[in-house]
């Protein structure tokens, strides 16, 4: 690869990181100091309401689908709805969790339409910047940008918060988001794959998506390949918990370590995929969470050790970070020609609408025949989704369409 292509890759990690650290923030930080404050949690389970727009975006991206027509607009759409996210946190900074808290909620939903406004332009930047060979590593960039935004939106962000205060820390957010805009306004290098475009993207065009030939059964890939590890990342606090295990010691084995491993992995199967190719990256990273399964039931039938523990959480999150890099790169594949933003955007829905269904699922299933058995079901379910793929992929050639 050529030296100044890898310039790419830094501005993609800085553009996923900058939206990926304020929705960690406001919710895992902001839930920790609600109830430090005395919330009921009631209240607390409100806060979830500002990821809505994360799960109805595919509604406006054919309109930016429609108004992106070159270079100079996908920098503007991004620009604009980046510095649009960090004034609204700083807004946010200015009142007062006690008594202006439904204000506050309702400017982090207005913040978070920014930020997933922003993720649509990025998302075609990719697309159009990254070449088929170049999407594992771009997605690699992506993924380990979100995970390592978790970790500093969550343990650092909270420490800081003990420092600076509600006011100031805040005000340090937006300017971090602020600032990660930077190496996009440096990368100058023309879009490798950007054509001019005179398609017109419509609500409609969301069904011929779902309706053209083969697509059923990717759309089956997309809702099964996360099933059986969502349960058990759902799960695993509870888990941990009725071990015995405190909020720091559950802190650090789930949102550090865990989502450490997360973002090495991601970072790492770029590189996989490029290798041995897609089809082959997503059988051996569905075995990694299968895997993650088994460890998981053996364990559970007794007292585990805090190593073997640390094994499966690590396990666990490595098969995650491996299985948003390759569902990732092969949605990209799977786009139209001026229907970027809203094709990838669909796809990545589907994932999270499915994930929400199974960690409901997982949660009623686990109270009624417990963390043994909820841990079987899983890696059942691993099984069966490798049977989906052996189906979906049957012709499947690399970078191309099912």
């Amino acid at each position: 690869m050529n030296p100044k292509s890898w310039q790419k890759f830094p501005v993609l990690f800085s553009l996923y990181i900058a939206q990926s650290i304020p929705m960690s923030f406001f919710s895992t930080v902001v839930p920790v100091i609600m109830r430090q404050e005395s919330y009921s949690l009631q209240s607390i389970g409100l806060l979830q309401l500002v990821k809505l727009p994360w799960i109805v975006k595919f509604l406006w991206a054919p309109f930016i689908d429609n108004h992106t027509r070159s270079l100079k607009d996908l920098r503007r759409w991004v620009i604009v709805s980046e510095l649009f996210y960090a004034a609204i946190i700083i807004g946010i900074g200015y009142f007062n969790l006690q008594t202006d808290f439904k204000l506050i909620v309702m400017l982090m939903v207005v913040a978070f339409i920014a930020s997933a406004t922003q993720d649509i332009a990025v998302d075609i930047y990719a697309i159009l910047m990254l070449k088929p060979s170049e999407r594992s590593l771009g997605n690699s960039m992506q993924s380990g940008g979100s995970f390592a935004g978790s970790i500093l939106g969550t343990g650092v962000l909270l420490i800081a918060y003990h420092y600076f205060g509600w006011n100031y820390l805040l005000i340090l957010l937006a300017a971090f988001v602020a600032f990660a805009i930077a190496p996009m306004l440096l990368y100058r290098k023309p879009l490798a794959s950007h054509e001019a475009i005179t398609k017109r993207v419509t609500l409609a065009d969301i069904y011929r998506f779902f309706a053209e030939k083969g697509k059923h059964k990717w759309v089956l890939v997309l809702i099964f390949y996360y099933s059986g590890i969502i349960g058990i990342l759902t799960m695993l606090k509870p888990y941990l918990v009725d071990l015995g295990y405190n909020v720091k010691q559950i802190g650090f084995m789930s949102g550090i370590f865990g989502t450490s491993v997360a973002a090495i992995s991601a970072l790492c199967a770029g590189m996989v995929v490029k290798w041995i190719g897609r089809k082959t990256s997503m059988y051996i990273f569905l075995l990694v969470s299968f895997a993650a399964a088994i460890l998981f039931w053996f364990i559970s039938q007794g007292t585990p050790t805090v190593v073997s523990l640390y094994a499966a959480v690590g396990l666990l999150w490595c098969g995650y970070g491996l299985s948003t890099v390759i569902i990732y790169t092969i949605s990209m594949d799977k786009v139209r020609k001026g229907c970027e933003g809203t094709d990838f955007t669909l796809q990545i829905v589907v994932t999270h609408l499915s994930s929400l269904i199974f960690a409901v699922v997982s949660g009623k299933l686990t109270d009624k025949i417990g963390y043994t058995n909820l841990f079987g079901i899983e890696a059942l379910l691993s099984l069966f989704t490798l049977i989906v793929i052996t189906y979906a992929f049957r012709q499947y050639k690399e970078n191309e369409n099912i």
